[in-house]
């Protein structure tokens, strides 16, 4: 076997290339996302998530090792977050489920006088957001890593949100499976708490059935009520970008449902 000349330069990673997999010890302490942040807190119940152990880029990896530290932070509940340090006194909107980030990278970008709380549990996607908002100098936006519900019931204050956004969550398309479906009486019940009274839930799904649920679980909920005066699915408003998953979608002829709810 011949070996590399000492002075021959070494090759160049590609940044498109995958280098590690979710929930390997890829980063040091504090340098990026845990694989369990809940850790003991982790308690049995019904996910409406499933993670996805997909490998990680030289790209996302290098913007997970230059901005985690400063703008991600991994979902423990050991700790409630001070929202108005954390960003500098701008209102705060969550969003469950961001995918890879393009379109909250955009959202970010067209609304630099509110913040983003940007919650997954997929590492590329993590990766691609923090890079994204790292090029863009989107100061506005802080990754955090785990269990959304964790979040809400043990590391934010009571009327501490102004807004939550849910786009394109997992539709759970087996009736066995409605049950782990996101947007659940018991969800908007701990929801509501968090969010200050006239903060909106948006909700955005492509899938008819789910669509029908929200609208049923929603306009039933004392704690919220339609934006809507006929009661109805809302028009896409023009700050959600349209993705490039909703795009291939809407080739295909899919219907697109938005709804804006406020808390009472």
């Amino acid at each position: 076997m011949s070996e590399q000349p000492e002075n021959s330069p070494r090759p160049v990673a590609d940044p498109a290339q995958p280098v590690a997999r979710r929930g390997s010890r890829m980063f040091a302490p504090g340098e990026g996302p845990l694989p369990d942040p809940a850790g003991a807190h982790h308690e049995r119940r019904i996910r409406s998530f499933q993670p996805r152990r997909s490998r990680v880029t030289y790209g996302q990896a290098e913007a997970m090792l230059k901005r985690w530290p400063d703008w991600g932070l991994d979902i423990d509940g050991k700790r409630v977050l001070d929202l108005g340090e954390m960003f500098d006194g701008l209102p705060v909107v969550l969003e469950i489920g961001f995918g890879m980030g393009e379109a909250t990278a955009q959202m970010a970008a067209a609304d630099p006088g509110t913040g983003i709380l940007a919650v997954d549990v997929h590492t590329p996607g993590q990766g691609n957001l923090l890079g994204l908002a790292d090029r863009n100098g989107l100061t506005n936006v802080r990754v955090a890593n785990g269990d959304a519900i964790i979040l809400l019931r043990e590391m934010l204050d009571k009327d501490s949100l102004d807004g939550c956004r849910v786009y394109f969550p997992d539709p759970w398309p087996k009736a066995r499976h409605h049950k782990r479906r996101l947007i659940q009486p018991e969800f908007l019940s701990l929801l509501a708490t968090r969010l200050r009274p006239g903060g909106v839930l948006h909700c955005a799904t492509d899938w008819e059935s789910y669509a029908e649920q929200m609208l049923e679980v929603l306009s039933a909920h004392p704690d919220f009520e339609n934006t809507r005066e006929d009661g109805s699915f809302a028009p896409r408003p023009d700050f959600r970008p349209v993705t490039r998953f909703e795009g291939q979608g809407l080739d295909k002829g899919h219907v697109v449902h938005d709804l804006l709810f406020r808390r009472k």
